[in-house]
């Protein structure tokens, strides 16, 4: 009343983006239940298959990567990477967390559709709640790469840590700023959800997950490999490798240089960029999301 009174008028279906998402934690918490509910019904294993998919996951890239095409030192093999096991899933499960959060969150405004076209509620709320989903299934990955790494002589310190935080923090903005730019894209073009499977298919093999950032340093050169550098969940990637992997190693072994006095922030940089074009690009778009759902 007020607002039409001093000759104010809104845009229906505008918010106030991603500031709405801290007001509305309540609204987040029955999302995020809801998803893991719906996903889980009539399922035997239940949240038990965050546990199995990855396991299948890495035993394969293990065995084909690892033992097959010789990644894994041994006393045959000096050159190939000291616990390879341990560098294998540190990098697999931030992967899967990235993969499962961009895949889920640029499809949850057309799968909310039906919510979206009865009452109005901040939208960002569906895609930040697929993040907030992966986060859930990838909390339980970590713990099984905590208790492998201990098994194999982790002994972290303070920055190591930081750097655990550091890498989840970069994916986690990288995949909530594409979800929000995807999942407005998605209602106008659905052509956007082939785009974000193949960018998808891409990351899993364009960030050193299953082979060492040096294999890429050599082919490359150090021009071309700045620009590998530069992609956020590359960097993440090798933060994760420098929390869990690298204090399990004799301490030879080199991480990228420059990690962390420009990497790091290069990462952080393009991340919220991102973030930011993503909640530019949703604003835009979510004002006519109702009439094209």
């Amino acid at each position: 009343m007020s607002a039409i009174a001093s000759g104010e008028l809104t845009t229906p279906g505008l918010g106030g983006g991603l500031r709405d998402i801290r007001q509305s934690g309540f609204l987040l918490k029955l999302l995020v239940r809801k998803e893991l509910k719906v996903r889980y019904r009539g399922s035997v294993l239940g949240l038990l298959w965050s546990y199995v998919k990855p396991g299948v996951q890495f035993i394969v890239f293990y065995v084909a990567l690892g033992v097959f095409l010789g990644l894994e030192r041994s006393a045959r093999n000096p050159e190939g990477l000291s616990n390879y096991a341990v560098y294998l899933f540190s990098g697999i499960v931030l992967i899967n967390f990235f993969t499962e959060a961009l895949g889920n969150a640029a499809r949850s405004i057309v799968n909310n559709g039906n919510l979206i076209k009865k009452i109005y509620l901040p939208r960002e709320l569906f895609p930040v709640a697929s993040v907030w989903v992966s986060a859930v299934h990838f909390f339980p990955q970590l713990v099984v790469l905590v208790i492998g790494c201990v098994l194999a002589g982790w002994h972290p310190n303070l920055i190591q840590l930081l750097a655990a935080v550091a890498g989840f923090v970069i994916v986690a903005l990288l995949a909530t700023g594409l979800g929000l730019l995807f999942g407005a894209a998605n209602v106008y073009f659905r052509d956007s959800e082939n785009l974000v499977d193949m960018l998808l298919m891409v990351a899993t093999w364009a960030s050193p997950v299953m082979y060492a950032w040096s294999m890429v340093h050599d082919k490359l050169g150090a021009g071309w490999f700045a620009v590998y550098q530069a992609n956020p969940i590359t960097i993440g990637v090798e933060l994760f490798h420098y929390a869990f992997w690298f204090p399990t190693t004799d301490g030879s072994v080199a991480m990228p240089p420059n990690l962390f006095s420009l990497w790091l922030f290069v990462g952080l940089g393009v991340a919220v960029a991102i973030l930011l074009l993503g909640q530019f690009t949703f604003r835009r778009l979510e004002g006519r999301f109702a009439q094209e759902l």
